[in-house]
């Protein structure tokens, strides 16, 4: 059973959480759950630009959206919050408004902006502090390859260390062609999270077409996450 909110976050940026967000709502969608999609903090986008809660909705279908602030310039929310002279976003400010949205939907997914201690403010409020107000668990998205376990031991400490629970970790853009340490982290990964491996999104599932992309999402993702994704099967078959 997917939890009522569920903190998507990454071990940085670029790796797939808004493609992982999509799959994991469009399986909620799929299964008649109401889905709300909360964002914090928006960057490097401008007014009149779709946002990352646009690209969720475009792949998955139909879900409500709550972006609390935008900021156009591509940087940490707290950098682009000051360079923009506008407010910050706070943990308890999004807390809030998931708390909010919880009330009327079935799931709510919240998307941080790159990794799990990216600055929402100049107080140092981070998304998981978010995580611990709101008691929800993070749902890691890391890259496949060399480098990557590195950053999953890190985030995972500070989960423990902070007593926020880590739901388990999905590869973000799994390779054609995985490499030598790409098939290894299959097996390292859970190793080093404490947590299962939920699944593994292909390289370019974004450039699918939503209904293709509908379809094939519960390849991708393992029954905790509504999906049929089988770490051992996947293993094993990936050599």
């Amino acid at each position: 059973m997917t939890p009522e909110v569920v903190i998507v976050s990454g071990t940085g940026t670029e790796i797939g959480k808004t493609v992982v967000t999509a799959a994991v709502a469009a399986l909620a969608r799929a299964r008649g759950v109401s889905v709300a999609v909360v964002k914090p903090a928006q960057t490097g986008v401008g007014p009149d630009e779709p946002g990352d809660i646009g690209e969720v909705a475009r792949l998955a279908g139909p879900v409500h959206g709550v972006e609390l602030a935008r900021y156009p310039e591509p940087l940490a929310p707290a950098t682009a919050a000051r360079r923009a002279g506008a407010p910050a976003v706070r943990p308890r400010d999004a807390a809030d408004a998931v708390a909010k949205a919880a009330v009327e939907h079935g799931l709510v997914l919240v998307e941080g902006a790159g990794g799990l201690l990216v600055r929402f403010d100049d107080d140092g409020g981070t998304l998981a502090d978010t995580a611990a107000l709101l008691d929800a668990p993070v749902l890691l998205v890391a890259p496949a390859g060399l480098g990557t376990l590195n950053g999953v031991t890190l985030t995972a400490e500070v989960l423990r260390a902070r007593g926020v629970g880590l739901l388990g970790v999905v590869v973000g853009s799994w390779p054609g062609c995985p490499d030598l340490a790409a098939r290894c982290n299959l097996t390292d990964l859970p190793a080093v999270a404490g947590a299962p491996l939920l699944g593994a999104v292909p390289e370019g599932a974004g450039g699918l077409s939503p209904a293709v992309f509908r379809r094939r999402a519960a390849d991708w993702l393992a029954p905790e996450l509504g999906g049929r994704w089988d770490a051992a099967a996947f293993a094993t078959a990936a050599g």
